[in-house]
């Protein structure tokens, strides 16, 4: 890749890399240059810029991230995650469903090593994820990764079969058999089967069976054969009500004259060292250490959430849980692991945009009809539009009705959306957004930004929408996204939830324009098709649409 001052005259197609402002415009950072912003730069008496240009052996950021993010799932089908549209050289992988992150560190590390252009971040590995949560996140560091580089990184990424996966917690029977002793209260026993019970809702664990008996390995022996003979349990826990110290002691002990076999005893888990597990038949047993018993997280959880994700657990997995496995509070760690055993996610979420479809005007330029209720290859002009939204990674859809509400939702059936109506439609579109804006409010969802998109653009597509999902970080000023082709802006447009009282004190037809010239320092442009900037207004544009269906 060739990175150098460059003259403007000789600078299209290569990519900016300092936003640079031409009089009122500023033109972004990795914007490749067309010969209109040429011109424009020119027109100001801009000489020259800095910039990237390809050179044979580069592949784009972008199309070099979206390429190593798809390798690192091999030929898996169902990796339990989605990949972000790429945006300044990022991909995300995002969960699709509670479970444990599979991560071949080896082949990880083996893949970061490869060259300095490449890299991969992820989760700790084995770590409980939730749905929308960001597991991993492919960034290319330059405008461009050398083709050679690349394509080692996606070969040690095959390789792996996966490198990156999320095993899914399994629909598991669990039978808990609790020991006491004379002296043992039986609150203590309701309060363990309490905590293990909201411990195993987490992992879509089922309680099967409990029993109890006293602590002694006979009375405990009979107790397990009696369990197993009578529901077979896929995970057998046993509480002791003192705590095992030794391979011989009653739980070990009774676990093999029940017919079962000790694999392993101790953990370099803290809390979490005196666990014991064995196998009964093809069911794991553990005997819990009694920090089990209490919420907080401990080694027990660690060897639980595997085994709830059907990822086998060995003699040799349990001894490797040293490193990161001190999670003892002690008064030099800033901030102590004092949470559920299941904490929230750690690390960062794919954004939750809630779109917001406007489609209440009264299509005055198009004659009597209703342009969003007309067809176009089949379906409503406003259903293309809706499905387009549902299909992509929107948080959730809010539809806003206003002139010929009745015929409009009667074209949104079977979209799962909220349709909310706009009285006062007639006064221009600030008052949909108004409408909208408060609605979503007013539902208390939990969201990060709006998508505010016409139901007049029948050419949208999902990856558009996702282009524009993929650009927001308020973090790292990116708080307003707007999709772009070829230079020019269009729609739809999302903003932070934080501007939403400024967006709904916009006027009039002018939408959100003046909120975005007066916040242009927190713009962002996406890359994006054509879709985006074509909407029907007139019987000639849908004429033209219908002709140009299909194609």
């Amino acid at each position: 890749m060739i990175f150098d001052t460059t003259p403007v005259s000789d600078a299209e197609g290569a990519i900016l890399a300092h936003s640079t402002r031409a009089g009122p415009t500023k033109l972004k950072k990795g914007r490749i240059l067309s010969d209109q912003d040429i011109a424009l730069l020119q027109g100001y008496g801009v000489e020259s810029v800095i910039a990237a240009r390809l050179e044979d052996d580069d592949v784009h950021e972008d199309a070099a991230a979206v390429r190593i993010a798809e390798a690192l799932s091999g030929e898996t089908s169902a990796p339990g995650y989605a990949l972000t549209a790429p945006f300044t050289g990022r991909v995300n992988l995002i969960a699709d469903h509670d479970g444990v992150a599979v991560i071949d560190t080896a082949a990880l590390d083996a893949l970061n090593l490869v060259d300095e252009a490449v890299t991969v971040a992820t989760v700790p590995a084995m770590e409980v994820v939730r749905p929308r949560q960001m597991i991993a996140t492919v960034k290319i560091i330059p405008f461009a990764a050398p083709e050679p580089a690349l394509a080692e990184c996606a070969a040690i990424a095959r390789a792996a079969a996966p490198l990156i996966r999320v095993a899914p917690f399994r629909a598991k029977s669990v039978g808990f058999i609790q020991t006491n002793l004379p002296d043992t209260k039986p609150s203590i026993l309701d309060k363990t089967t309490r905590v293990l019970s909201d411990r195993m809702t987490l992992l879509g664990l089922t309680l099967a069976d409990e029993r109890r008996c006293a602590h002694e390995p006979g009375a405990l022996a009979a107790t397990v054969r009696a369990m197993d003979a009578a529901h077979r349990p896929d995970i057998l826990l046993i509480a002791g009500a003192s705590a095992i110290t030794d391979r011989r002691d009653v739980i070990p002990a009774a676990i093999e004259a029940a017919g079962g076999a000790v694999d392993h005893f101790g953990m370099p888990v803290d809390p979490g060292n005196l666990l014991l597990f064995g196998r009964l038949g093809p069911a794991p047993v553990i005997g819990m250490p009694g920090c089990a018993r209490s919420p907080k997280l401990n080694g027990f959880d660690w060897v639980l959430q595997r085994l709830a994700a059907d990822i086998p657990v060995t003699k040799r997995d349990i001894m490797l849980m040293g490193a990161g496995g001190l999670l003892k509070e002690i008064e030099t760690r800033p901030q102590p692991r004092s949470g559920p055993s299941t904490p929230e996610p750690t690390g960062q979420s794919e954004p939750r945009a809630q779109a917001l479809l406007l489609a209440a005007g009264r299509s005055t330029r198009m004659g009597a009809q209703n342009k969003l209720t007309l067809d176009i290859d089949g379906r409503p002009m406003v259903r293309r539009v809706a499905e387009v939204l549902r299909d992509s990674r929107i948080a959730g859809l809010t539809v806003v009705t206003g002139h010929d509400a009745e015929a409009v939702t009667a074209a949104l059936i079977g979209i799962d959306a909220a349709i909310v109506h706009n009285p006062d439609f007639a006064e221009g579109m600030s008052t949909s957004l108004k409408t909208g804006v408060g609605a979503l409010l007013q539902a208390g969802d939990d969201f990060d930004a709006v998508l505010i998109c016409l139901g007049d653009m029948p050419y949208l597509t999902t990856d558009d929408v996702n282009g524009v999902i993929a650009g927001f970080n308020p973090l790292e000023g990116r708080a307003i996204c707007i999709p772009c082709h070829q230079g020019k802006r269009g729609n739809p447009i999302l903003f932070d939830r934080a501007l939403l009282g400024l967006l709904s004190q916009a006027e009039g037809d002018m939408g959100a324009r003046r909120l975005i010239a007066e916040h242009e320092e927190v713009v962002c442009e996406t890359r994006a098709g054509p879709g985006v900037l074509t909407d029907i207004d007139t019987p000639d544009a849908l004429r033209a649409a219908r002709e140009n269906s299909g194609r």
